[in-house]
């Protein structure tokens, strides 16, 4: 087993936790409505691999990066781990990103 890419996946998570809170974008500012808009999509991403899956249109692929450790026929750890970073991710940069811009405006 190789824990290679999930050790990755929640170094990723830890980063975005830190940048998260010293600049709070998400969660360290409002952890209700962050949990909200991180949630939905997560579950439905994971909704979407299920259907995937059922559909044969998504499959594990031969990774030697990935642990082995299945939650279900084709559906890796690894996979609700990236999910989270693609959520978080994505709601740290929409709130982050008007800052940056707005910087240099005042």
């Amino acid at each position: 087993m190789n824990f290679l890419y999930l050790l990755t996946l929640a170094v990723s998570l830890a980063g975005l936790g830190a940048l998260d809170n010293k600049h709070k974008l998400a969660f360290f500012k409002n952890a209700k409505a962050a949990l909200i808009a991180t949630g939905l999509p997560y579950l439905l991403f994971v909704a979407w691999d299920f259907t995937g899956i059922y559909l044969g249109i998504f499959f594990k692929g031969d990774s030697p990066y990935l642990s082995g450790l299945m939650l279900a026929p084709d559906f890796p750890i690894e996979e609700l781990f990236f999910l989270a970073v693609l959520c978080y991710s994505t709601l740290i940069i929409a709130n982050w990103l008007p800052m940056l811009l707005n910087r240099g405006k005042k």
